[in-house]
């Protein structure tokens, strides 16, 4: 085997060991009531466009600009959206997602959005997002915390990293 064919070679097996090992770091979280699976984020910029043909990364963008024709509702479609993949242990009685973050034109204030779910599923999904009004003049998102609750007690709760 010639060092031109080695190469290669070595590349395409440091790539599969690296896929292995970030496959491996789940970023599920596990709480006393419930589990998070994931959380799925994506932000919308204003004057950014992937240099991609790929339809796949094509088709983020395309999702959340649907339906906006005039520019005022393009540029109200920019900002943060984030899809929380949950499980509840007990599916009984009411639960209450709740998203709490801190942007980086609002100081040390911390803001909530909360969705009640009544009809708990195996599988369940919640979609929280940060843009028009608030996004342009508060800015981007810089941390984050989601919580799955039942009255005051917390089933499970993940954050970002900067969250404090």
């Amino acid at each position: 085997m010639t060092t031109a064919t080695r190469t290669p070679c070595l590349r395409l097996g440091c790539l599969a060991i690296l896929a292995l090992l970030l496959s491996a770091c789940s970023s599920a979280v596990n709480g006393p009531g419930g589990r998070i699976g994931k959380v799925k984020y994506y932000h919308l910029m204003p004057g950014y466009v992937p240099k991609t043909l790929e339809p796949a990364i094509l088709f983020e963008s395309q999702h959340h600009l649907y339906g906006a024709v005039t520019q005022k509702e393009i540029i109200g479609r920019f900002g943060h959206y984030y899809t929380v993949f949950w499980k509840a242990t007990d599916r009984k009685g009411p639960v209450t997602v709740k998203f709490e973050y801190q942007q980086a034109r609002s100081g040390l204030s911390k803001r909530v959005q909360e969705q009640i779910i009544e009809d708990i599923q195996r599988n369940n999904v919640s979609k929280f997002q940060v843009t028009g009004e608030e996004y342009q003049k508060s800015g981007r998102v810089i941390a984050w915390r989601v919580s799955v609750l039942r009255g005051k007690e917390e089933l499970v709760s993940q954050q970002s990293a900067l969250w404090n």
